[in-house]
């Protein structure tokens, strides 16, 4: 746990006693807060209440004694609309911030030259911010990982000069961190999404910008510029004088990182597959490197990175059958880094559809040998794939795992791959991703003659 000392002596409320709301509280007590928390479920309050956390419905409080009110990062803070404690915050004058800015002014306190990498961008982060984790864990450094990837922040160690923090920052996260100032800013990418919370995507680019114009004075901002608008966060950042490392997959530069080949420094197991993974194992490196790690232990550890759940992970072979859980895909911009990595795909896709559907992927179309549809998007899937790769709507998960593992044993192409990698949110037939990730696997895992690949 990091314990807040920032606000010892003073009044505190918190929103939002999920994991996240649950770890600044208990954070905040420690440090000598009067906490006070609240949470739209009873349930979460009664949880909050039996941890030994004060809780008291906010609409009662005395927001004049409020120094500062901690909202948890899925309550809305600007779009669609405030939610009712920013507004009653806000009336009163109070600042409104989250877990991350917590620990940034716990460690500016106690050890400002504590490593912290932060990581955001609309995809990829989490897949970058294991790897940077991984890199300085594998060189014998101490290494502490959390954030948006899962474990909520200030339920790790304390900042130390000795102990790096590798955080993965949502644009929801840094929208609450005003004063954010990693050691390194890394920023992957940024494409249309989470528009319902933030109103515009100009305005969702110029949350991403947040983390990488915040970096130290002596740190490093490392910004990947293959799409418009972080291209030309980088050509800010240069103008304002700081340290910038440049990262492009496409074109040469001039100074920065490219990656020509998508093979380049990457392990041959698959765990970094693809384009997307060249970009993101060179913006991890870039990292290290800012770290102080050599190029031999960055090489070392980037063979023998394990991937992550959900993320292009390699769950079985049956024969010559490849079964690829890439869950996470959530979106069409996430789902065409998978379909770019193979040739024959015999693709899963479908769930609760975002802005834009499937259209932007008609350049992979030819590489799908069969669509298999599922949830509320299949029909709007059948419309876009119509005449252009043969697909059929099979409703469940279930029955796309067994009609696209015997279609693929049955076809005559050398490498089929069974690919899920849906496009979509999941919230029609799965609570998250990753509960549909973890059937996909299951489901797979239990047909006759699959070999499971290595857990993750």
């Amino acid at each position: 746990m990091v314990p807040i000392t920032a606000f010892a002596g003073k009044k505190v409320a918190i929103f939002g006693l999920g994991g996240s709301g649950l770890a600044s509280a208990s954070a905040l007590l420690a440090g000598g807060a009067d906490v006070i928390g609240w949470d739209d479920s009873a349930e979460a309050v009664a949880k909050a209440t039996s941890a030994g956390i004060p809780s008291s419905d906010l609409r009662q409080v005395d927001w004049e004694r409020i120094s500062a009110l901690v909202l948890a990062p899925g309550v809305p803070l600007t779009h669609p609309a405030p939610h009712w404690t920013v507004r009653l915050a806000r009336d009163a004058g109070v600042e409104v911030i989250g877990d991350i800015e917590l620990f940034c002014r716990e460690r500016r306190a106690r050890a400002a030259r504590a490593p912290l990498v932060a990581i955001t961008g609309t995809n990829g982060k989490s897949t970058t911010t294991a790897l940077v984790a991984h890199l300085l864990r594998s060189a014998g450094r101490e290494a502490e990982i959390g954030g948006n990837i899962g474990t909520a922040i200030l339920s790790l160690a304390p900042p130390d000069e000795t102990r790096a923090h590798v955080i993965e920052c949502s644009s929801y996260q840094i929208d609450l961190a005003p004063t954010l100032d990693p050691s390194v800013g890394i920023l992957l990418n940024v494409t249309e999404d989470h528009l319902d919370r933030h109103g515009t995507l100009a305005h969702y680019a110029a949350v991403k910008e947040r983390l990488v114009t915040g970096v130290q004075e002596d740190g490093v901002a490392i910004v990947g510029v293959d799409d418009r608008w972080c291209a030309a966060v980088a050509d800010r950042i240069e103008r304002a004088g700081k340290k910038l490392a440049r990262v492009s997959v496409r074109r040469p530069l001039p100074a920065g990182l490219y990656v020509e080949d998508e093979n380049i420094m990457l392990a041959d197991d698959g765990s970094l597959r693809g384009v997307h993974n060249a970009q993101n194992a060179a913006c991890a490196a870039g990292a290290a490197l800012a770290l102080g790690l050599s190029a031999d232990a960055i090489q070392q550890g980037l063979a023998s990175f394990p991937g992550l759940a959900h993320r292009m992970e390699e769950v079985g072979r049956k024969a010559r059958v490849l079964f690829v859980n890439d869950s996470k895909a959530t979106n069409a911009d996430s789902a065409a880094q998978a379909l770019a990595c193979f040739s024959d795909i015999f693709w899963i896709a479908g769930g609760r559809a975002k802005t834009g559907g499937i259209a932007s992927l008609a350049s992979f179309f030819p590489r799908i040998r069969k669509a298999y549809l599922i949830g509320e998007a299949a029909s709007d899937f059948v419309a876009e794939l119509e005449g252009h790769a043969p697909h059929i709507v099979v409703g469940t998960l279930e029955r796309a795992v067994e009609r696209a593992a015997a279609d693929a044993e049955a076809s005559d192409v050398s490498e089929p791959v069974v690919l899920l990698s849906p496009a979509c949110a999941s919230f029609d037939q799965y609570r998250n991703f990753e509960v549909r990730g973890d059937k996909f696997r299951e489901l797979v895992r239990a047909l006759p003659g699959v070999t499971p690949a290595r857990s993750i």
